[in-house]
């Protein structure tokens, strides 16, 4: 490999083989030789070994590009002349036995890549071997690529010993080198030279003139970064190959922990140093190396109690990002766990620039995933001040995936669809896992480092700047996250790790070597070791006081038990008594609510748990909200099925909890969807069929009625407000197939177009804003509940304690029915979707009902309906109020105002997508109430949201426009 400058080397830790890994003929090869064959030699039983003792073997193929001067980064391949998985003759490895095998290019690398740009330079083939189906691959020790240099200039010197392996900056197999070793360099010319070796700048050996080849000998005598420097001199010119290793010392130096620091990155005042903190108990020797000291390692501090490994960094430039890894005990290469950002070599590249601008490049030569610091990173000024978190007894949460809610997968455009989830009324947003995962199209429960935003999603800032966006508006942000597990690339896992059972190893302070219950994925966080507990309030700080988050939905919250219900293996497993009460995880989860509490007073704390009743009560009791799932039941009733259509267990006083801390959902990201459901499994009976898309469509209207008048808070799955129908195993093809259920899904933002599921979001709307409404409000929150949920015919009598009370009625048959209901007050009752009256005798009274029909019947005038309410229930003359009728309206309407105090007043128009139509009222009002009449001016049909604005108080009311 050329290297024109002594500084501009390799750094490489060395192998005690005198074998590669790779080995290739000619030594040098060139990219336009047309007389040249190249043959290359794989040796199985170094790197990585996935092909080691591997048969048949004729089943061993190549897998090629080649890095040009066109390459974006140090692995972007380019030219890859076979497809992976494939099995062409041309790709075929030849056995050579013993574990090897070889493959030929015959003639010209350009024409054997297809390289036709003539501007375009080959610097490097990148190549992998490989099985047929592609499930045993030959790597690098560390899993990454291998490459083999290309070199066009006139004279190229190359260091063959020590070997190393290939690279694209070639790194060694580890070796253990120490002061007094012995150490042999060899080198080789691509023509007749003067070849000189330099060890630490020091010349140790020169050869004769006109030689290809040279070997001499030198002692090492110290500690540290070591450098060697071959220099090939043909008369004419002068070139060189550099390589850098490292000689560990016997442990690291012994330092207490300086005062104020902890685990990770501590930045210091003058924003040009910081103190790296790594817990590694156990370990010998810690080195850093990264761009602060040109990729050589420095020496870490260990703590007394050999608990910790400390340095502090110094002459930072302010505002620049170094990327850095840690090498522990010389063989185990990590990324800072507690790192904000870290750089992917496998990932990032497919990170768009739209996605995330300006994304620091990965930094050529370097393997694995990267760290970075930043001292005086650019801050976020948050601008919406104080948020009052919604109760969590009233929470209507949005469960949103970045991925499917919008093509362009980042913050930016979340944050400018933000509107749309006002106006259907949510007050909170549950983000699928957002913080690092494996990989990018992910649903993010295979975390690997927690404390960094997943830059598939964009920038933190970007992210910081959503959320700001989100609590401006009054909607709270809650945050998916897995601590249940984590993933092989989690450097928590790497860092202790038994290689043999493929598993964590015994002293891994944060993980169990094997899982303690039957649903775990990932490898199993043992949560009563004060290392995992530690680590976990950190993260859950991280987030409420940096990122403002305002709570979080904890992924897999039974798993959080160190109750064995599995083997020592983690095999032959006892799911029922996986669920059965746990006094010792419910100790757990409420030392980290604590904890939450702590770091942010009112901070939301949901569990997937699916426990025992009594130990999701305990829970509930201490203030924890617990998922309640009920995507079965009500899948049943809207399918018009005969069974299982009861709802009760919905309700919190079913399960004997003393606060509705029950988050009820009729979907998901786990559960099917349920018009999917409908269209496909759906009952029909004479011209009533619920598997035609507008009634499968008109029965999740039913099916909401039934669920948003429950008491207790309430979550949707996104776009389930639009009748979303794509199955939870939707494939990219169209096909339906359990292994897609991870899959991307269509983000289908033109559902808006169609009136059908316009009618679903306007159903959903109307539903949420009536919880919010402050005559129902408390009924919501704490109202007691009398119900018939049994039959086709159901019916639910909400009371709130006061004068406010509710009674809805639906029939989830596909035949008509008539059913009794008792109101609890004689009168007239008022419809809450529409602009109907009923009325109630107070006692039993019969209704019919057509399949499908439901009504929402309200004691209360919410909507001003021209009619003589039940009782005279007064304006308290002290806040805004505002009614439309008719709605729908086709072409003048009224708006009834009633002022506290004199005041302009206007009303504007925003479409459902919240984007300002007009203006349609513009006036000044005095105290009292008004009617004014007003004409609909909007230029189109459909569902559009009015603003009325009175000073500083204002009320939005939705109306449709026919």
């Amino acid at each position: 490999m050329k290297r024109m400058l002594l500084g501009c080397g390799i750094f490489l830790s060395l192998t005690t083989l005198h074998a590669q890994l790779l080995t290739w003929t000619p030594p040098f090869p060139k990219e336009n030789d047309a007389a040249q064959t190249l043959v290359i030699t794989l040796d199985a039983t170094k790197g990585n070994r996935g092909l080691l003792n591997y048969t048949p073997l004729t089943d061993v193929y190549v897998h090629m590009g080649v890095i040009t001067s066109q390459s974006t980064t140090s692995s972007d391949w380019k030219h890859v002349p076979f497809t992976w998985a494939t099995t062409p003759a041309a790709a075929n490895a030849l056995s050579l036995g013993g574990n090897k095998w070889s493959f030929t290019i015959n003639g010209s690398l350009r024409s054997f890549f297809n390289v036709t740009d003539p501007s375009e330079t080959i610097l490097k083939i990148a190549l992998l071997f490989r099985n047929g189906n592609g499930n045993n691959v030959q790597r690098n020790t560390d899993g990454s690529d291998m490459y083999i240099p290309v070199y066009n200039a006139n004279l190229s010197v190359r260091i063959t010993d020590p070997p190393s392996e290939p690279k694209y900056y070639p790194v060694a197999e580890p070796r253990t080198w120490t002061v007094g070793s012995v150490v042999t360099m060899t080198s080789n010319a691509s023509k007749p030279s003067q070849i000189k070796h330099y060890f630490n700048n020091l010349v140790t050996g020169v050869s004769a003139s006109g030689v290809t080849s040279f070997t001499n000998s030198f002692t090492i005598t110290s500690e540290g970064n070591q450098q060697l420097v071959a220099e090939a001199f043909d008369g004419t010119t002068t070139t060189y190959d550099t390589l850098r290793f490292f000689v560990s010392p016997a442990g690291s130096p012994v330092a207490p922990l300086p005062a104020g620091v902890r685990d990770g990155i501590n930045y210091e005042a003058g924003d040009v140093s910081a103190t790296l903190v790594l817990r590694a108990p156990g370990k010998n020797l810690v080195t850093v190396t990264g761009e602060f000291n040109a990729w050589t390692q420095q020496v870490m501090n260990k703590t007394p109690d050999g608990k910790f490994f400390w340095l502090k960094i110094s002459s930072l430039q302010p505002g620049t990002e170094y990327a850095y890894q840690y090498i522990v005990d010389g063989n185990i290469r990590i990324a800072d766990p507690y790192a904000e950002k870290i750089l992917d070599p496998g990932n990032d590249p497919f990170i768009t620039a739209a996605t995330y601008p300006g994304l620091k490049p990965y930094p050529a030569g370097q393997t694995g995933i990267v760290s970075i610091l930043q001292t005086a990173e650019p801050a976020y000024n948050w601008s919406a001040g104080s948020f009052s978190r919604p109760d969590k007894k009233g929470l209507v949460i949005y469960e949103l995936l970045v991925r499917d809610f919008v093509a362009a997968h980042n913050w930016k455009t979340i944050s400018d669809s933000l509107n749309y989830l006002k106006n259907l009324g949510i007050n909170a947003i549950e983000l699928m896992p957002l913080n690092e995962f494996e990989g990018n199209v992910s649903w993010g429960y295979n975390p690997d480092f927690y404390f960094a935003p997943d830059k598939y999603y964009g920038p933190k800032n970007t992210l910081k700047a959503f959320i700001d966006s989100c609590h401006k508006k009054g909607i709270a942000v809650i945050m998916d996250i897995a601590l249940n597990h984590s993933f092989g690339q989690s450097p928590m896992v790497q860092l202790y790790f038994d290689a043999v059972n493929n598993r964590p190893a015994a002293d891994n302070p944060w993980f169990n070597p094997a899982p303690k219950h039957a649903f775990n994925v990932g490898y199993d966080m043992n949560h009563e070791s004060l290392d995992t507990r530690y680590f976990t309030s950190r993260v859950v700080e991280s987030w409420l006081q940096q990122y403002r988050v305002d709570g979080f939905r904890f992924d897999l919250s039974k798993g959080f038990t160190q109750t064995p219900t599995c083997d020592a293996n983690g095999n032959n497993c006892n799911v029922s008594q996986w669920g059965f009460y746990d006094a010792s995880r419910v100790a757990i989860w409420k030392r980290y609510y604590d904890t939450l509490q702590l770091k942010s007073p009112q901070s939301y704390a949901i569990l997937e748990h699916f426990a025992d009743v009594t130990e999701e009560r305990e829970l509930a009791d201490y203030g924890m909200l617990l998922w309640g799932n009920l995507n079965y039941n009500y899948g049943q009733a809207l399918m018009g099925n005969p069974t299982d259509w009861d709802f009760s267990w919905g309700i919190h006083s079913v399960r004997g909890f003393n606060q509705p801390h029950l988050v009820t959902y009729m979907e998901s990201h786990d559960e099917e969807r349920l018009v999917y459901k409908n269209i496909n499994f759906g009952n029909s009976s004479g011209g009533y069929n619920i598997r035609d898309t507008a009634t499968a469509l008109k029965r999740m209207e039913l099916g909401a009625a039934f669920f948003f008048t429950l008491p207790g808070p309430k979550m949707i799955w996104q776009f389930g407000e639009l009748g979303y129908d794509y199955s939870i195993n939707y494939c990219t093809n169209g096909t339906i197939s359990n292994n897609c259920r991870l899959d991307p899904k269509p983000v289908r933002w033109d559902y808006l177009n169609d009136p059908r599921r316009k009618s679903v979001y306007t159903t959903y709307s109307k539903l949420i804003s009536l919880r919010s409404h402050p005559w129902y409000k408390n009924a919501f929150l704490s109202g007691t509940v009398d119900k018939n949920l049994a039959n086709a015919f159901k019916w639910i009598r909400l009371n709130s304690g006061d004068t406010s009370q509710l009674m809805v009625v639906g029939n989830f048959g596909t035949t008509p029915i008539t059913g009794s209901i008792t109101f609890p007050v004689a009168g007239t009752w008022f419809e809450g979707l529409s602009n109907a009256t009923f009325s109630a005798t107070g006692t039993a009274q019969n209704i019919s009902l057509e399949p499908g029909e439901f009504h929402v019947y309200l004691n209360r005038n919410v909507y001003n309906v021209s009619t003589t309410p039940v009782s005279n229930i007064p304006w308290t003359e002290n806040t805004l109020q505002a009614s439309l009728y008719p709605n729908p309206v086709q072409g003048t309407f009224n708006l009834k105002v009633q002022l506290p105090q004199n005041n302009k007043v206007s009303l504007e128009a925003f479409n459902v997508l919240g984007q300002y139509i007009t203006t349609l009222y513009t006036g000044f009002l005095t105290r009292g109430e008004h009617n004014i009449q007003i004409n609909k001016n909007t230029g189109g049909k459909g569902i559009y949201f009015l603003r009325l604005h009175a000073g500083a108080a204002s009320k939005t009311l939705p109306i449709t426009f026919q």
